[in-house]
């Protein structure tokens, strides 16, 4: 398994969708996220995307004023998961139009399930827009 959890975080360090792929109790997980959220909202745009923490690898990137957060093991390729984190944001800016916190909070279930089609426990299954966003659609015209 190589990616343990994905948090989107907004610019005051609130988690605004959390998924993680190994067990970590409630208070574990607040305090996680408290941890690593303070650290990367801590560092300049000119410091390096990439954070060790505890016994994990934060690879986080910035796009309007949501933070993409992955923790991986540390023998992950931080490259790979940064082209995962642009893959999601562009999957989403398809779906939402230029995807914006108030996309995530008010359509929470539909980010989870683009997160489901394209990571399965903690590995990366699908990469096309096209296969991720097909079940969203049919969905979204069944309604």
């Amino acid at each position: 398994m190589g990616i343990r959890f994905i948090l989107l975080v907004n610019k005051q360090g609130q988690t605004r969708l959390a998924q993680y792929y190994e067990y970590l109790t409630l208070e574990e997980r607040r305090a996680l996220e408290g941890e690593i959220v303070r650290k990367c909202l801590a560092r300049t745009e000119q410091q390096c995307s990439f954070v060790e923490h505890r016994n994990y690898k934060i690879v986080y990137r910035r796009y309007a004023s949501l933070f993409f957060l992955v923790g991986v093991d540390n023998d992950e390729n931080e490259l790979a998961i940064l082209e995962f984190i642009h893959l999601l944001v562009e999957t989403m800016d398809r779906h939402f139009g230029n995807v914006c916190e108030l996309d995530i909070m008010f359509h929470l279930e539909k980010a989870h399930f683009m997160l489901e089609e394209m990571v399965v426990n903690g590995c990366i299954v699908e990469t096309s827009k096209t296969n991720i966003l097909a079940p969203i659609q049919l969905m979204d015209r069944a309604s």
